[in-house]
């Protein structure tokens, strides 16, 4: 749609894995009380992309960024709830201003203001009224090019035995009061591994751009050290971002993530903190390796209380291992609280 000079044209493919100790990855507002999202087959934490998505839209938005789709619970949100005037918000343009302007020039001023439609894409449905006002030409749907899978915990999860029940009392008038009861499920811990695509295809139609992705590098992070400090979601910690950045478009490895795997001594269930896990990598640098003649840079950053092999008993330097793989030259280390 946009015709920026910098859109991305090749293709990028992520794994973040962060922690969640003492804490709810992802609730299921459909079950009692909130309870975590856990596989029945294999016992593991599941969490959605939607999940990771909030976190990133919320971060864009605290960090000055427009986004179209906007969270109604945060404090200074003004309580526009329906599309029309989200557009509106996020684009300056209300129905009197869109009589003046083309339906593909309402969409270029979306897209350059709608930071989250770029990574993400939207389908924008409007009143009639609006729909007649914005024209033909601006797209129904905008297919997003950054696109998460669902992520299933590296461990198997044990939820807190001792979950509380916590009330709320709420006066109904008068000298009456109601308390309201619910349970308060935690996991003890779960190591959570997202595989992502950024598809220079989908780039193509909303205008993500070089200067897009490269904020990603840093925002995914932020985003997780910043949208997790509420009484539910504390206990988050990112700990690996990796970025394989491809030299060629319509190419990538495809679930990258699945070269990680959990190689401490003690049972995945006894897991209660990252300094009780060892991560091997070995898988990951195979597939690496195999296809390096196609990458073209490596962005990643770690914590340093990741602790990981390359399939031997000894820790190795992530930054070591990827650089002995596709070169040291081709492994670019991100600096998180940069000016990305």
């Amino acid at each position: 749609m946009s015709d920026t000079a910098d859109t991305i044209e090749n293709r990028s493919e992520i794994v973040f894995l962060y922690d969640a100790e003492d804490t709810n990855p992802n609730g299921n507002p459909l079950s009692a009380n909130d309870k975590p999202r856990i596989d029945e087959t294999t016992g593991k934490a599941v969490v959605t992309d939607v999940r990771l998505k909030r976190y990133i839209r919320d971060q864009l938005d605290d960090e000055g960024f427009g986004i179209y789709i906007k969270n109604p619970s945060k404090a200074d949100y003004d309580g526009a709830i329906d599309r029309d005037d989200l557009f509106t918000s996020v684009t300056g343009l209300d129905e009197d201003d869109l009589e003046d302007v083309t339906g593909s020039e309402a969409a270029d001023t979306f897209l350059a203001n709608a930071t989250d439609v770029r990574y993400f894409g939207a389908t924008c449905s409007f009143s009639s009224d609006f729909q007649s006002a914005i024209g033909d030409g601006f797209p129904g749907q905008f297919i997003g090019p950054v696109q998460f899978s669902h992520a299933r915990s590296l461990n198997t999860v044990v939820q807190k035995s001792e979950s509380k029940q916590l009330s709320t009392v709420v006066s109904s008038g008068g000298d009456s009061d109601q308390g309201t009861f619910a349970t308060d499920n935690r996991l003890q811990y779960a190591l959570v591994p997202f595989h992502g695509i950024v598809n220079e295809v989908g780039a193509d139609s909303t205008g993500l751009t070089e200067g897009d992705v490269s904020r990603l590098d840093t925002l995914l992070w932020r985003a997780l050290k910043n949208q997790t400090l509420t009484r539910s979601k504390m206990g988050h910690q990112p700990q690996m971002y990796l970025r394989v950045e491809y030299a060629t478009d319509k190419f990538h490895i495809g679930t990258l993530d699945d070269g990680l795997e959990l190689a401490q001594e003690a049972p995945d269930t006894e897991l209660r903190n990252i300094d009780d896990v060892v991560l091997d990598i070995s898988e990951l640098l195979a597939d690496l390796e195999a296809n390096a003649d196609y990458i073209e840079t490596i962005h990643v950053t770690a914590s340093r209380h990741l602790t990981i092999t390359d399939g031997g008993e000894e820790e190795v330097d992530l930054y070591d291992a990827l650089g002995d793989v596709v070169g040291s030259e081709n492994v670019a280390e991100i600096d998180v609280y940069g000016d990305a």
